[in-house]
């Protein structure tokens, strides 16, 4: 099957119109016709080779939302024609104990979506059926692909740390990642605490499921918030005063982060003390990013974003680089 796509043939290049072959069909693998995709910081970071990890010519694309046009002869649970997604993993084993335990996005084989395969800048990309995972009703498909990354990186935590509709949680950044944790946890029944460097933020973030606003770029503002909250979510990519952020966890609670900063430096007595605690996951197993899509649907929550024609993904690509989108781009095909 021969597939349109754009790729960079060079780090930090322009995207340009590139054409190949998907090869044949694997028994348990799924074609999926685009409908949209999102751009994701991510695919920025592998366009420029941050991780060492990009082999060119390169179709970056992980957050896609499209139509089933082609199912592998052990492929049962889709149907042609089936409204689905696809997010950052492609293929995991199915046989690890990590697949087999239902933690499938934690497992060693795993395999990125834009990692040496091409993902959904494309009329057509290929999956694992696992991984293709179908969209219910009242889901806004336009708006669908952020969910299947950054979604289901900021709905995971609250299923891992068994977070209550009586739970207290505070968010880190209104960003790509925040501006969707706010509206999941207000949804969930949580008191909704935004944290923020930008002050011309807070009637957003109360919008967006807020009840709180914390403006962070006053130093003493954490110091009033010791020991009021469940859960702390990190979720941007720049280094905390940690030990601030841990002070105003409750005894039992968690910092947890899915913002990508380079290290983080805590002093063990403020987590021995209170038996606080720090952790950080990846996006999210598909049983995870279904029961995300069915709570989606149920509470009409959708990301904020932008479109572009799938044409001008060099233009959707500068705007995240350059600009500050709210919060989410995302391509049309």
């Amino acid at each position: 099957m021969k597939v349109n796509a754009y790729a960079a043939f060079e780090k930090g290049g322009e995207f340009k119109e590139y054409e190949y072959e998907l090869g044949k069909l694997k028994p348990d693998e799924v074609d999926v016709e685009v409908l949209y995709c999102g751009i994701c910081h991510s695919d920025l970071s592998m366009l420029d080779n941050d991780w060492r990890a990009t082999s060119y010519p390169f179709v970056p694309g992980h957050e896609v939302v499209g139509r089933v046009i082609a199912l592998g002869d052990q492929v049962s649970h889709l149907s042609i024609g089936q409204t689905v997604g696809v997010g950052w993993t492609a293929t995991s084993c199915m046989t690890c104990d990590e697949c087999m335990t239902g933690n499938h996005n934690l497992c060693d084989g795993a395999k990125a979506t834009i990692m040496g395969r091409h993902g959904g800048f494309a009329d057509k990309m290929r999956a694992q059926s696992a991984w293709v995972i179908p969209i219910p009703e009242g889901v806004d498909l336009a708006a669908a692909g952020p969910l299947f990354c950054g979604g289901v990186t900021v709905f995971n935590p609250i299923i891992q740390n068994n977070i209550s509709p009586l739970s207290s949680v505070g968010v880190v950044g209104i960003g790509g990642l925040g501006h969707m944790a706010l509206s999941f946890l207000k949804a969930w029944g949580c008191e909704v605490t935004a944290f923020s460097t930008s002050p011309d933020k807070e009637e957003e973030a109360r919008k967006l499921g807020a009840h709180n606003f914390v403006a962070t770029h006053d130093k003493d503002a954490l110091k009033k918030l010791g020991g009021q909250f469940d859960m702390i979510l990190d979720t941007v990519n720049v280094e905390l005063d940690w030990n601030a952020y841990i002070k105003t966890l409750k005894s039992k609670g968690t910092l947890h982060i899915v913002g990508v900063a380079n290290k983080v430096e805590a002093r063990v007595g403020l987590l021995m003390g209170k038996q606080r605690s720090i952790s950080a996951s990846p996006t999210g197993s598909p049983h995870t990013i279904k029961e995300m899509l069915k709570f989606t649907a149920r509470h009409d929550i959708k990301p904020m974003v932008e479109m572009y024609k799938m044409s001008d993904v060099n233009e959707g690509i500068e705007r995240l680089r350059n600009g500050k989108p709210r919060y989410r781009v995302v391509l049309e095909r």
